[in-house]
């Protein structure tokens, strides 16, 4: 991995780590999609990511700390990807953002729930979505609140209103 920094810069540094557009998606997806395959990873995303940029981003992101990967226990070649505790203190930036997105662009209401009640419940929420995280990726105890299936629930209820209301 090239080291070579441009500035000691704290969000350059930030930057020059998570700054193209694939980091953070992928993050993103490990983290409120709990998509932990290559494969999931390249099919579920709805950005539409190219197979040879997944895996050089995996690979990156492995080798800088922010994820971590482990052979699947179901099949030799395959690897499941877990995010570490940085990425996982990526939460309240990735809850600014999406709340930025909502208010300054025309994101649709069903991607927008999650970034909402991120918002909405600020870094109570955060903190305990960051638990969870943890638990799910770390192998902590798991919290009694589960804030990742209050925003699925959500995401879900949307979805579902809307296609009513299409159809």
């Amino acid at each position: 991995m090239d080291t070579a920094q441009r500035s000691g810069c704290p969000i350059n540094l930030t930057l020059e780590m998570l700054g193209d557009r694939w980091s953070l998606i992928i993050i993103r997806d490990l983290m409120f999609g709990n998509r932990r395959h290559f494969r999931e990873l390249l099919t579920q995303s709805e950005e539409g990511i190219a197979s040879n940029i997944l895996a050089d981003r995996l690979k990156r992101l492995t080798e800088s700390g922010l994820l971590s990967r482990r052979d699947d226990p179901s099949h030799k070649q395959k690897g499941i990807y877990s995010l570490t505790e940085p990425s996982i203190q990526l939460v309240p930036l990735l809850a600014q953002m999406g709340a930025w997105g909502r208010r300054h662009t025309r994101a649709s209401e069903e991607l927008s729930i999650r970034a909402e009640l991120l918002e909405e419940g600020g870094p109570a929420v955060w903190t305990d979505f960051m638990e969870e995280l943890r638990a799910l990726h770390l192998d902590a105890p798991a919290p009694a609140r589960s804030v990742f299936a209050e925003l699925r629930a959500a995401y879900l209820a949307v979805v579902a209103r809307n296609a009513g209301a299409v159809g």
